[in-house]
C-alpha cells in the first residue's frame, strides 16, 4: 500500500472508509462471536501479514475491545471499553444486531466501527467510501491493488505485475487475474499521467 499507484492513496489527504480497521457487526454475528461469554481475536492481514489485532469479549447487550494503538511512533497505549449493542426485528424474524458509537456525543446505531484511537462510526471521523473520491484511475488503481493483494503481489501497480501464481491457485484464475490487472494498470497509468501533465500545464500559466 501506499505511493501512486496505490488506488485510494492517490489522492493526498482524502481518507475513506478502506483506510481504517474496521469491525462489521454482522460478520460478528455470522461467527457467533456476539454470543454472551464468547472471546475471541480478531486480526487483520495485508498480503498475508497481520497488521493489527483486536480481542473482543460479548455480553448480552455490549461488546468490549480491548487492543493496543500508538500514534506517530509515540509508546503503545491500551485502550479497554466497551460498546453497547441494539438488536432489530427483522421483517422475516429474527433479530438484526447493531453497534451504538461509543464515541462521546455519538451514539448512532451502525454497522460497522472503524478503528482509529477509538473504535468509531464512518460520520465520527468523517470518512467518505471510496467511490465518492474517487477518479476513473483512482478506481482501477484500487481494482488491480485488489487484484495484487488477491494474488500476494508486493505494492502498488508501479511495482509491476507477474509476481508469480499464488500456491494452490489454478492457473485460468491466475491468468484472467493478471489480465485484468494489467488492463486496469494501463487504464490507471493513463489516467495519472494525464493528471500530471495537466498539472504542469496549469502549473505554466501562473506568472511567479
Amino acid at each position: 500500500m501506499g505511493g501512486i499507484g496505490s488506488g485510494r492513496r492517490w489522492q493526498f489527504g482524502a481518507e475513506t472508509t478502506e483506510d481504517y480497521k474496521s469491525v462489521d457487526v454482522r460478520w460478528l454475528k455470522r461467527e457467533g462471536m456476539l454470543e454472551p461469554g464468547s472471546n475471541r481475536r480478531v486480526t487483520w492481514s495485508r498480503r498475508g501479514e497481520v497488521v493489527g489485532s483486536i480481542v473482543l469479549r460479548a455480553e448480552a447487550d455490549r461488546l468490549h475491545f480491548d487492543y493496543k494503538h500508538r500514534s506517530h511512533g509515540s509508546d503503545w497505549k491500551d485502550e479497554c471499553y466497551p460498546v453497547a449493542l441494539e438488536r432489530t426485528p427483522c421483517n422475516k424474524g429474527g433479530e438484526r444486531p447493531w453497534f451504538r458509537c461509543p464515541a462521546q456525543g455519538c451514539g448512532r446505531r451502525v454497522a460497522i466501527l472503524y478503528g482509529g484511537t477509538i473504535f468509531a462510526c464512518r460520520r465520527c471521523y468523517r470518512l467518505a467510501y471510496p467511490s465518492q473520491r474517487e477518479t476513473p484511475y483512482d478506481r482501477a488503481a484500487r481494482k488491480a491493488d485488489r487484484i495484487r493483494d488477491r494474488l500476494n503481489w508486493p505494492g502498488g501497480i508501479l511495482e509491476g505485475g507477474d509476481w508469480g501464481k499464488p500456491k494452490g491457485m489454478h492457473w485460468k484464475t491466475y491468468r484472467k487475474l493478471c489480465c485484468e490487472h494489467d488492463e486496469l494498470s494501463q487504464k490507471a497509468l493513463a489516467g495519472i499521467m494525464n493528471h500530471l501533465q495537466g498539472a504542469v500545464g496549469r502549473m505554466g500559466d501562473i506568472d511567479w
